[in-house]
């Protein structure tokens, strides 16, 4: 029983005793956080003389960030004497004397322990560690170069000394880094593209890395890493030509399927370089091989490109034509069936509102819609747009009964709100202002915020003149000049616009009638001009029901159309401070904010 008696004593005596270190521990720390430094340095002196392993780091920290650097040197030293070599104590011990300004006896201790440092990757990997946890990077990162050459592996520590770069933002460095990391390591190349875009600041720096890319190219040709990167880098300067230009030349050296072509073209569509990626998609068209995978989707985007161009105002009436023949050229190849009836929409639209060919869009759609199994979405779709032609072809009638169809099937939906917002809408183009009204007031509620805009805006246009002229005589002529912007003829809508005041003066359009010109030449990508006629709005109909409307397209046209973000925050806080009822509230104070640089831009 004796000595189970003595092991009990034993263990109770150091329980009890690491209690009470545990205790001055926490006393310890109290007390520096309190501001008394003395009493938490003498708790720790004492913890140290206990046991100088366990609590040296403690200790040693404690004096540094008090600033006792003489005493910090002295335990740091005696450490030494008793572990001669060891790194964490030589780093300590040179921390010490940078911080007593005696860079010179720092460096001499460092660089001593780089000469005797081993060719082992662990220890090498935990003296760096040492280092960054010192807050010395430069010498973490020496340590680890170093280390390459001990091992003789150019490629060791490539991911600590990328981080190492890139905490201390030494561009070139992390620049270098990367190229010689990717070639063998090339899934790691979107990490690259995200890491340096994340550092770089200005044209500098990506023609730097040109620079070094082009260089590498040079002597590696056959490496597809760097004209992938290379790529990547033109996309940054928005150099879209260039992008294209070095992946069309990778794809004809490796004589491959087009798909980095295919997949460039996608992000050039993205960032509006519509010449760039309309060239793209047809060098894989002209490649000639029907079985490429590529070849039918690269049809079918060069077409929705071509449309985009046009939808985005950059085109001449050549290009209509010519998209006009493309889509008839895809229809004519693949055929008219369920997996073609996009296409079919797309074209009647372009027919019906850029070429004015009504017929042929008519008879397009109403053959599209006859096809079985299209997609209920895409199906309701088109019904709605061959409404909108039967309305520009003078057959009302039809067009209601489409549109009803329309949001008899989809019952409280958007396409259904939308379907009967057409319906109002030709009630008010064709006269039937009191019907239009009462179905006006129900989309108030609308879910979706642009249908229940439109449906307020256009509900009070109807009152406001009604009240004005209970004839609505100068209303009608107004809804027909809406009508042909719709249509997309804006030299008749103008004319009727010029016309209501001779007919009519002193009516209650004003505002109406100038809100109408803003969108003709918005329609007509003549944005100067439009906000000239936005700003008689805001300025001379501040109480107008277009009064909001106005300042917010000007927020909208100064931010994404004239690039003047500080005019748009003007208009975009005018919004805020002088119409908080708005619509366009929620916007605006959104955009607001973005435009600002707030960080948290959703709040």
């Amino acid at each position: 029983m004796k000595p189970l008696y003595v092991l009990a004593l034993f263990l109770f005596i150091c329980s009890t005793r690491l209690s009470a270190q545990n205790n001055d521990l926490l006393l310890a720390r109290q007390y520096a956080a309190n501001g008394e430094q003395q009493k938490a340095l003498d708790i720790y002196q004492k913890l140290f003389k206990q046991d100088n392993e366990t609590y040296y780091q403690q200790y040693f920290n404690t004096l540094i960030s008090f600033k006792k650097y003489d005493d910090a040197e002295s335990i740091a030293k005696k450490m030494l004497r008793k572990y001669p070599g060891n790194s964490e104590y030589i780093i300590a011990l040179g921390s010490v004397y940078t911080q007593q300004g005696n860079t010179d006896k720092a460096e001499s201790l460092y660089n001593d322990l780089i000469k005797n440092m081993p060719a082992d990757q662990n220890a090498i990997a935990g003296i760096a560690s040492q280092f960054y946890q010192n807050a010395n990077a430069d010498y973490a990162i020496k340590i680890f170069l170093q280390g390459r050459k001990l091992l003789r592996n150019d490629a060791a520590f490539a991911f600590e000394l990328i981080t190492l770069y890139r905490y201390k933002r030494d561009k070139v460095a992390l620049t270098e880094e990367y190229l010689n990391f990717i070639p063998t390591n090339p899934v790691f190349i979107s990490q690259a593209e995200s890491t340096l875009s994340s550092i770089y600041e200005g044209p500098e720096d990506y023609d730097m890395l040109k620079t070094a890319l082009l260089k590498r190219i040079q002597k590696d040709p056959q490496q597809i890493v760097y004209p992938n990167l290379l790529t990547w880098q033109y996309l940054q300067q928005k150099e879209f030509d260039m992008a294209l230009n070095q992946a069309l030349a990778l794809s004809r050296r490796q004589n491959d399927d087009g798909t980095s072509v295919f997949e460039l073209c996608n992000t050039l569509v993205s960032n509006g370089a519509y010449d760039a990626a309309i060239r793209g998609y047809e060098y894989i068209i002209n490649k000639g091989d029907k079985e490429n995978q590529n070849y039918i989707s690269a049809k079918i985007e060069l077409i929705n490109t071509k449309n985009l161009k046009v939808t985005s105002g950059q085109y001449v009436q050549a290009d209509l034509l010519g998209l006009e023949k493309d889509y008839n050229g895809l229809l004519d190849e693949i055929g008219r069936n369920r997996g073609t009836v996009f296409a079919m929409q797309k074209l009647a639209n372009l027919q019906a509102f850029k070429l004015h060919k009504l017929k042929e869009a008519q008879t397009l759609l109403e053959s599209a819609i006859a096809i079985q199994g299209v997609r209920p979405a895409l199906l309701a779709a088109c019904k709605l747009d061959l409404g909108d032609i039967y309305l520009l072809n003078n057959q009302p009638w039809d067009a209601t009964l489409l549109y009803s169809q329309v949001e008899k099937d989809n019952p409280n939906t958007t396409i259904g709100q939308d379907a009967l917002l057409r319906n109002a809408k030709l009630a008010y183009y064709t006269g039937d202002f009191n019907w239009a009204r009462r179905q006006l007031d129900i989309l108030k509620a609308a879910t979706t915020q642009l249908i229940a805009n439109d449906a307020l805006n256009l509900s009070l246009l109807i009152s406001d003149n009604l009240n004005a002229d209970s004839s609505g005589k100068a209303l009608k002529i107004y809804s027909r000049a809406d009508l042909l912007i719709f249509a997309e003829q804006p030299a008749k809508a103008m004319l009727t616009l010029d016309s209501i005041d001779k007919k009519y003066p002193g009516n209650a359009l004003t505002a109406d009638i100038l809100m109408a010109k803003a969108r003709i030449l918005i329609q007509q990508k003549a944005f100067t001009d439009a906000v000239a006629v936005l700003k008689k709005i805001a300025e001379n109909h501040a109480d107008d029901l277009w009064a909001d409307d106005a300042v917010f397209m000007l927020g909208d046209i100064y931010e994404t159309k004239l690039k003047d973000t500080a005019l748009a925050k003007v208009y975009y806080q005018k919004i805020i401070t002088d119409y908080p009822g708005s619509l366009w509230i929620n916007d605006a104070r959104k955009r607001f904010r973005l435009l600002r640089g707030d960080k948290n831009d959703a709040s």
